[in-house]
C-alpha cells in the first residue's frame, strides 16, 4: 500500500467550487507575486466589508492594503485574472511563528502549557535546545499497513521548532518544555528522528514539519482542551471554522479564508521560504504556537500551524505533513 493511499482523497482535494480556478491561480502567481507588498496568492471567496460571499475568487495576499491611487498602475491588482474575479486580502508580514517571544510573558494561568508534563499532551511547550519554544501538535507513529504493531512513536511539530530550521542533526535531543520555558537536558523527552528540509531558493516548500522519537509512555494523543483526533485528515474548506491549542495563545478558534495558497514566509536573518498549497485562516496564533495541530469542529485534523502575522495564520495541510514524514495520527 502506498503512503498516500492511507488518506482519503478528499483530505487533499480542492473544494469543488474552486476546482475550475487552478489555471487562473497559476496565472496570478506569475502576474502578482513580484509586485510590491504582495506576499502570496490563493483561492477563496470574495470578501466585501468583512463578509465572505459565495463568489469564487483569486485572493491576492498583501502585507497591508494600500489605496489604489497611491500605487503605480503597473503595481495595481487587476480586477480579474483569466476572467476570474480577484480580491485583495491583508495577511500582514508572514513569519515562521515557532519561537516564543523574546520578552517575558505575562503571568497568567495559561502559563501551565509552558510547564513540564509527563506524559505530555499536544498543545504543550517543546523545542530543540537551540530554539526558544514551540508547540507539540500531536502524537503519531510510523505509517504501516493496518492492522499492525507500530515500531516507534513520535511527537509532531515544525522543522523550525524541533530541527532549528535545518540546523540540527538527527538524534539531537528535544526538550519538553522548550528552553524559553525552563527546559534543559533533564527535560529531554526524545530525539530528533526526521524532518523535511526547508528550501530558501525560491522553489516551493509544502511543509515545515519534523518528528522526535519518544518513549510510548511519554506522549498522549489527547489534545489539551480539544480531545482526540477523530480521523487522519480532512481537507480545508473556505469559510470552515477551526480550532487549535498552542503553547502561547492556548485554545483559539479561526475561520479558513483561503486555500491552495502560495506564500512567502520570513525565517529571520533575511531568509525567506516560498510555500505552496497552504491554508490561510484568520489570526489564531502568536510566537510559540507553531507546531499546533488545527482541527475542525468534529476534531478532524486540518493543518499543522507554522507561520502567521497579527491578522492571519498559515497551515500546512495535515495529510501532506503525514505523507512527507511517513507517519499517521489516527487511528
Amino acid at each position: 500500500m502506498h503512503e498516500h493511499e492511507l488518506f482519503d482523497a478528499e483530505a487533499t482535494a480542492v473544494p469543488s467550487e474552486l476546482q475550475g480556478l487552478t489555471d487562473a491561480l497559476a496565472t496570478a502567481e506569475g502576474k502578482f507575486l513580484d509586485k510590491p507588498n504582495v506576499v502570496g496568492v490563493a483561492l477563496g471567496h470574495k470578501i466585501t466589508d468583512g463578509v465572505m460571499s459565495d463568489t469564487p475568487s483569486i485572493m491576492v495576499l498583501v502585507s497591508h492594503k494600500v489605496p489604489a491611487d497611491m500605487l503605480r498602475p503597473a503595481d495595481r491588482v487587476t480586477k480579474t485574472v483569466d476572467n476570474t474575479p480577484t480580491d485583495v486580502l491583508e495577511v500582514g508580514h508572514l513569519v515562521a511563528g515557532g519561537e516564543a517571544p523574546a520578552e517575558p510573558l505575562r503571568a497568567v494561568d495559561a502559563q501551565t502549557l509552558a510547564s513540564r508534563v509527563r506524559p505530555v499532551r499536544p498543545g504543550y511547550s517543546v523545542g530543540h535546545p537551540k530554539v526558544t519554544a514551540g508547540t507539540i501538535g500531536a502524537g503519531c507513529y510510523d505509517i504501516a499497513p493496518l492492522p499492525g504493531m507500530p515500531p516507534r512513536y513520535y511527537v509532531l511539530s515544525n522543522n523550525h521548532v524541533l530541527a532549528n530550521s535545518n540546523d540540527a542533526q538527527i538524534g539531537d535531543p528535544v526538550y519538553q518544555p522548550g528552553v524559553f520555558d525552563g527546559g534543559g537536558p533533564a527535560d529531554a523527552i526524545g530525539r530528533l528522528a526526521r524532518y523535511v528540509p526547508i528550501r530558501f531558493d525560491g522553489t516551493c516548500n509544502y511543509v515545515d514539519a519534523a518528528i522526535a522519537e519518544v518513549p510510548f509512555d511519554t506522549i498522549d494523543r489527547d489534545i489539551y482542551w480539544s480531545g482526540y483526533p477523530t480521523t487522519a485528515a480532512t481537507a480545508a474548506a473556505v469559510g470552515q471554522l477551526v480550532k487549535k491549542t498552542g503553547r502561547t495563545t492556548h485554545f483559539t478558534t479561526g475561520r479558513v479564508t483561503a486555500v491552495n495558497a502560495t506564500v512567502n514566509v520570513g525565517y529571520g536573518g533575511g531568509k525567506v521560504a516560498r510555500f505552496c498549497n497552504q491554508i490561510i485562516t484568520t489570526t489564531m496564533s502568536a510566537g510559540g504556537d507553531s507546531g499546533s495541530l488545527v482541527l475542525d469542529w468534529e476534531n478532524r485534523p486540518v493543518g499543522l500551524l507554522f507561520a502567521g502575522s497579527a491578522v492571519a495564520t498559515i497551515l500546512n495541510p495535515i495529510a501532506t505533513v503525514q505523507v512527507a514524514l511517513g507517519v499517521r495520527l489516527w487511528p
